[in-house]
């Protein structure tokens, strides 16, 4: 599972140097910080600290 997660990011980042689209990196990784931030909120210690910043 780990492998195939490293290749997707290969390949994106090769499609992002190859188009030249290099200002879709910080989009890409707000969304990739926004979905580890909701998984980790699910069921955790820290869910009510997370509330608190919204």
């Amino acid at each position: 599972m780990f492998e195939a997660t490293v290749d997707f990011f290969k390949d994106l980042w090769a499609f992002l140097r190859e188009r030249k689209k290099y200002w879709l990196l910080p989009l890409i990784i707000s969304l990739v910080m926004v979905g580890a931030l909701i998984i980790l909120s699910q069921a955790s210690v820290i869910a009510p600290f997370i509330y608190t910043l919204f």
